[in-house]
């Protein structure tokens, strides 16, 4: 009877001291995130694409692979087709091309002085065009792409004059990731996040939110309900491995959520890149999206 009660009471002492062990480092994690700063996420996100080395070493940008696009909304459909980056310092290209008459492609090209999305059939753009010809600072400042771009502005913070702000962690599809809050010089509607991997700090999301009040007070919403119009693009990373020196991903989502007055729209691309090139000449005119 005696060896059984010290055996209780040594099993009761342990699961004690394992409970207590996982407290402090529960605890421990958590100081450890809110002692972050914004500098600290940025040096080691920096140090998880590549040396100052063998960031610098590459100049120029040429990524292709497959891509895909869902409409979830009606009218429903999808398309495969291919995909190219090109960037070469702010510059910066996406381009996907699907064989479909409804949507052939989806041309974006900032050529360091402007943002053109070209039209996705004759004189209309796609509902991504749109949202990031209203937004063209997404562009503009080296967001779009993440580290796939030698445009990403977290590469050149200073040049870029915009303030960073650590948001602590937060739960993403049951993934602790640290947040930075993302705010251009020049102010936006937009509210942007970028998110990290908690171990490695790779860029994994950025998200771009906007909310725009309902109309109030006008007549001619009298006879309809009155709603508020939210846009929300986030852009996801994964598949991560070296190329050219560089660790990068090789797998591009884009996910598009519009709601408005006349409804919803849900779409989203899949990029799949396999091939990449680093320093060969890019002709500047390539990233003048030219459209007609």
């Amino acid at each position: 009877m005696t060896t059984r009660r010290n055996r209780l009471r040594n099993l009761s002492f342990a699961s004690l001291l394992a409970i207590a062990c996982a407290l402090l480092l529960a605890a421990s994690a958590k100081s450890s995130a809110q002692k972050l700063t914004p500098e600290d996420v940025v040096t080691r996100h920096l140090e998880s694409i590549g040396s100052a080395k063998e960031r610098a070493a590459v100049t120029t940008r040429i990524i292709s692979g497959s891509s895909q696009v869902i409409f979830r909304t009606p009218p429903p459909g999808q398309a495969s087709g291919r995909a190219v980056l090109a960037s070469e310092g702010i510059k910066n290209l996406i381009g996907m091309s699907f064989p479909s008459p409804v949507y052939p492609r989806e041309e974006l090209g900032f050529n360091g002085n402007s943002f053109i999305a070209a039209y996705a059939t004759p004189g209309a753009r796609s509902s991504l065009g749109s949202f990031l010809m209203t937004h063209d600072l997404i562009f503009k400042q080296g967001l779009m792409g993440g580290t796939l771009s030698s445009a990403w502005p977290l590469l050149n913070l200073a040049a870029r004059g915009a303030q960073l702000e650590y948001a602590g962690t937060k739960k993403v599809d049951n993934r602790t990731l640290h947040e930075l809050k993302y705010m251009p010089h020049s102010g936006s509607d937009l509210k942007i996040s970028l998110f990290f991997d908690q171990q490695s700090f790779q860029h994994v999301r950025t998200e771009y939110e906007r909310t725009i009040a309902a109309p109030t007070g006008s007549r001619e919403y009298s006879n309809v309900q009155e709603r508020e119009t939210r846009y929300k693009m986030v852009e996801e990373f994964s598949e991560f491995r070296k190329e050219g020196g560089l660790r990068l991903p090789h797998t591009y989502k884009i996910k598009l959520a519009i709601d408005t007055q006349n409804g919803t729209f849900l779409a989203e691309w899949t990029i799949s890149l396999t091939q990449f090139a680093f320093n060969q000449p890019i002709d500047p005119n390539s990233f003048s999206i030219i459209n007609k």
